[in-house]
């Protein structure tokens, strides 16, 4: 079923409310990870390994073929077929927290709750030609759940809003993190021309029940989508936030990321500062010339597990304890990333939370 009509009783959970799945793409576009996808296949089996003890993993394959091999290296790692679902659904990349939409818990006049999918216009971050099967995915993951899919349009441009899950951060209370350098820019990977400001805030307050866009300036540098939120800033906490600082004045990350942190101790959340949390970058990663967008700050929240992406860096040991801190009553298991990375994206990028129905809970 789709719906094309905003409401206000819809609402994203922040991402450590109650889960039912989290859904991952089984990773096959070779060039994004040239010579190493074969390694990167390990990498989520090592991510599903984890991810399986906490919840539900709705997996998503290209072909029987992906899907056969896949299965056999999960077996060989110990994850049974019982802690799975699979689903035959082309993509075009594996990055589904970008092109699965977003889940909403939708509220009914008689006080139940569903989720549904809010199915944003996806077209490869406005820079890639190859994003048309991407484009599909929320509406085959709503069919095959059998759920609501809600079609967000900017009724002043009349044509479909165009978002990606790692352009925002929710604390599920009407708070949300974002960057203008993504969402506003007007020359640079223009996601909504002619939205702008106001439109976009109305669209997240529409579709996703945000009242309050705590706007940063710019991403980190080598992140090919222009600035998503979730490598520099992400709420652990209803008035909680992790924010990315990198130490070396030299670095060309040090003055964005010191202006964030400038900004996220200026804002309040219903009144009240918010307790931020500074988490060092780890060193430079370069493949060749490339710098690639390495961040702890990519990590995931499960049920029961916080996984983080470490790079052999002496910081990975500071950000691990850092998050143990923060997630008291999950446990916190750090991932190999140095080949996921490659990809220009982790963790945090290659999940995506479905959701259960229900209340919303507090961080921990």
């Amino acid at each position: 079923m789709s719906d094309r009509a905003p409401s206000a009783a819809r609402v994203m959970p922040a991402e450590w409310a109650p889960h039912r799945a989290t859904w991952i793409a089984w990773p096959h576009h070779a060039s994004d990870w040239p010579g190493k996808l074969s390694a990167v296949h390990w990498v989520y089996v090592e991510l599903v390994r984890h991810l399986a003890a906490s919840e539900r993993v709705a997996m998503l394959f290209r072909s029987v073929a992906d899907e056969r091999r896949a299965l056999s290296r999960l077996r060989r790692a110990g994850v049974g077929a019982t802690a799975l679902e699979c689903y035959q659904v082309p993509t075009d990349r594996s990055w589904v927290r970008d092109s699965g939409g977003t889940f909403v818990r939708t509220t009914a006049a008689s006080g139940g709750s569903q989720i549904a999918a809010v199915d944003w216009h996806f077209n490869a971050w406005a820079k890639y030609d190859n994003w048309r099967d991407d484009d599909q995915v929320t509406a085959r993951i709503a069919a095959a759940r059998r759920m609501r899919r809600i079609v967000p349009r900017a009724t002043t441009l009349d044509r479909p809003v165009v978002l990606e899950g790692g352009s925002i951060d929710v604390n599920g209370a009407g708070a949300a993190l974002a960057t203008e350098e993504c969402l506003l820019h007007e020359t640079i990977q223009v996601r909504n021309p002619g939205l702008g400001r106001q439109g976009t805030e109305r669209a997240l307050r529409d579709y996703l029940g945000v009242t309050q866009v705590i706007w940063l300036g710019r991403g980190v540098v080598g992140d090919d989508t222009h600035g998503h939120v979730d490598d520099i800033a992400r709420f652990v906490g209803p008035r909680t936030v992790v924010a990315a600082v990198e130490a070396n004045t030299a670095d060309v990350n040090h003055e964005p990321l010191a202006e964030n942190l400038a900004r996220l101790g200026a804002v309040r959340v219903d009144g009240r500062p918010l307790t931020v949390v500074p988490v060092p970058m780890p060193r430079p990663v370069w493949f060749g010339s490339q710098r690639l967008p390495a961040s702890y700050l990519n990590f995931y929240i499960a049920n029961t597990v916080v996984l983080v992406p470490t790079f052999n860096d002496p910081a990975d040991r500071v950000a691990l304890h850092i998050f143990r801190e923060l997630f008291p009553n999950r446990t916190v298991v750090g991932i190999h990333a140095l080949d996921l990375v490659l990809g220009l994206g982790t963790i945090h990028c290659a999940t995506l939370q479905e959701p259960a129905a229900g209340p919303a809970v507090a961080a921990g």
